[in-house]
């Protein structure tokens, strides 16, 4: 869920400024899950400009106090959204802790680190949403360590259909700064994309397990 629609235009408008979004429905990409798609999203780069990380910062920062209040805990998703979880964590000037995939096979075999005590409430930051299945499994880590996952931001969804039931199955709350739909408005909009390229971008969407351009 989008709770400003402003800053989900300014966020498309930045990702793809920086190309942390590319849009090539020519010449699609093909995802690790072996899917076709028009576009490709890497928002780690954003890390390398401080003046838009500043601003996810900032707006993720705001919506969490929005949202959540201050939460005791911020945790990031392992790797992706450990930069800017931290970013997010020291906004608000709040302990940090990150997810791994799994618990490490050595050591001490984390699959959190960080310090976390039981019963604190802890807002989760993820960078990305497909299915919503790795950012669930981060979830489900943290309530084994018997926190409060009060919900989670993210700065970008696609907007799978299959993502928002598998986090209403999870009864976890998503919220992000922008999503899909808001990106192809603001890439129509500032003429990123060719009209004629629309279409295809929007059936994408629809069926994107199936799609062939």
């Amino acid at each position: 869920m989008v709770l400003n629609k402003d800053t989900a235009k300014k966020t498309a408008e930045l990702l793809l400024q920086i190309n942390a979004i590319k849009l090539e429905p020519e010449n699609p990409f093909t995802w690790a899950s072996g899917w076709k798609s028009p576009i490709y999203c890497d928002n780690r780069i954003l890390l390398s400009y401080p003046e838009i990380r500043n601003y996810i910062r900032g707006e993720m920062a705001k919506q969490v106090e929005t949202l959540y209040g201050k939460p005791d805990v911020i945790a990031g998703v392992a790797t992706g959204a450990i930069g800017i979880g931290i970013l997010v964590a020291e906004a608000l000037g709040l302990p940090f802790v990150y997810v791994r995939p799994e618990p490490k096979s050595h050591g001490r075999q984390n699959q959190i680190e960080g310090y976390l005590e039981a019963n604190q409430n802890v807002v989760v930051i993820e960078d990305l949403i497909s299915t919503g299945k790795s950012s669930l499994n981060a979830v489900k880590a943290l309530k084994s360590q018997k926190v409060n996952v009060k919900g989670m931001i993210a700065i970008f969804t696609y907007g799978f259909d299959t993502a928002a039931k598998n986090f209403e199955q999870e009864n976890v709350a998503l919220h992000t700064l922008s999503d899909y739909d808001y990106l192809i408005e603001q890439a129509s909009e500032t003429n990123y994309i060719k009209e004629s390229h629309l279409q295809t971008l929007l059936q994408w969407k629809s069926n994107p397990k199936q799609w062939k351009y």
